[in-house]
């Protein structure tokens, strides 16, 4: 198998596994996700079509680049949501807001408060949220890629 053949097929099927575990959590255990959640889902579709379109152009070296860096960006998305999440930065107001004010319109606060918080991991694993899990498999899997796109022939 040619490097770039096998760089569109990691792609493809690693940005399938990342999208279809977010999906299985979402759908099968009922983990409903959250907006930066949702961020990081965008990037995949973006590197499966792109790894589709290369694979029926017999793997265009330049889609197949495209689709790595695609993967290489949900893994950016994936690193400041996971840092959000351990409270290292703050995150986007609209998915982190703190809880109602002493004083304030109870429905105006509970109808300005997010149901699924950004800055609170839904699921872990040995310490490592389904972010953290994004971002570590996203690098490498879009890393590889573009060493096997660059590698010669």
């Amino acid at each position: 198998m040619r490097s770039k053949q096998a760089a569109n097929a990691l792609v493809l099927v690693g940005s399938a596994a990342l999208l279809g575990g977010a999906l299985a959590f979402q759908y099968i255990g009922h983990l409903a996700p959250c907006e930066m959640c949702l961020w990081q889902r965008w990037p995949h579709v973006t590197a499966l079509v792109l790894g589709l379109i290369a694979w029926a152009l017999r793997s265009n070296r330049a889609l197949v680049a495209l689709a790595a860096l695609a993967v290489l960006t949900t893994a950016g998305i994936g690193y400041y949501h996971a840092g959000v999440e351990y409270h290292w930065w703050a995150g986007p107001q609209a998915c982190t807001a703190a809880g109602f004010a002493a004083g304030s319109d109870f429905i105006t606060a509970a109808l300005a408060t997010p149901m699924i918080r950004c800055d609170a991991a839904a699921w872990t694993l040995f310490g490592i949220s389904m972010a953290g899990y994004n971002a570590l498999f996203s690098t490498m899997i879009g890393g590889v890629a573009l060493w096997l796109v660059k590698k010669p022939r």
